[in-house]
């Protein structure tokens, strides 16, 4: 559903999108090839890995090969430490696009605690360290957190980025919060939901992300702003065609 949607607003946009399948039995060195081609292709100036990857193949060594400069998807380990230092780089697109809905409620951040439930490297360490430096306290929550609700409860901005559909209940959250809903789960039903109980906890919420049309649009957004910014910052050797 992603992969498609990205292309479909490449397509609208008026931006050149392919998409390159391979075989779930694809070797490394197949991938890595592909990956170099374009890296050197000047018509390309964003490169996507879609994950998860096949297991056999090592999705960090797969996503170090993406030159930095079109890494689009920002997960590259340049572009995480540059934004662990708060430096400009391409930042990964579902905390890009969670930040901007956060500056869109024109609520000072500062000094607010935060409480990112996942420690993914695509979306819960980015947003934690995005937040830290907009000088949020950031509480990171995981698996292994003993006293979750308890925690939750604490949060004026809450970011759930779960995969468990309706784990966030209303009782979890304080009134007033405001609610990111990061989670996209396909119910028995075929019916998309989040990781959060919308319904009950949009009575709680100051501000909340519904799932679908939440966060999945402003991922598909900032991706594309990352793209535009890959084009125009990368520098060709003047002699090349």
């Amino acid at each position: 559903m992603y992969v498609n949607r990205k292309h479909r607003t490449c397509l609208e946009l008026g931006m050149l999108s392919e998409l390159r399948k391979f075989p779930g039995n694809v070797s490394y060195s197949r991938i890595i090839q592909e990956i170099k081609s374009l890296n050197n292709d000047r018509k390309v100036h964003g490169i996507l890995v879609q994950l998860p990857l096949p297991e056999h193949l090592n999705h960090k060594k797969v996503l170090e090969t993406v030159d930095p400069k079109k890494d689009v998807d920002g997960l590259h380990p340049y572009n995480h430490g540059k934004n662990l230092l708060g430096k400009d780089c391409f930042r990964p697109a579902t905390p890009r696009g969670i930040m901007t809905l956060l500056e869109r409620t024109k609520t000072r951040l500062e000094g607010k605690h935060a409480v990112v439930i996942g420690r993914s490297n695509i979306v819960g360490k980015p947003i934690a360290v995005m937040l830290l430096n907009s000088d949020c306290t950031v509480t990171i929550c995981h698996s292994k957190t003993r006293n979750l609700p308890s925690l939750c409860r604490q949060a004026d901005i809450l970011v759930a980025a779960v995969g468990k559909p309706h784990f966030i209940k209303a009782n979890m959250v304080k009134k007033g919060a405001i609610v990111i809903d990061v989670g996209i789960n396909r119910l028995k039903d075929g019916k998309i939901t989040g990781d959060v109980d919308f319904e009950n906890v949009r009575k709680k919420a100051s501000w909340i992300t519904p799932v679908p049309k939440g966060v999945g649009p402003m991922t598909i957004a900032s991706l594309m702003e990352n793209t535009v910014k890959a084009c125009k910052e990368i520098e060709w050797p003047k002699n090349s065609d």
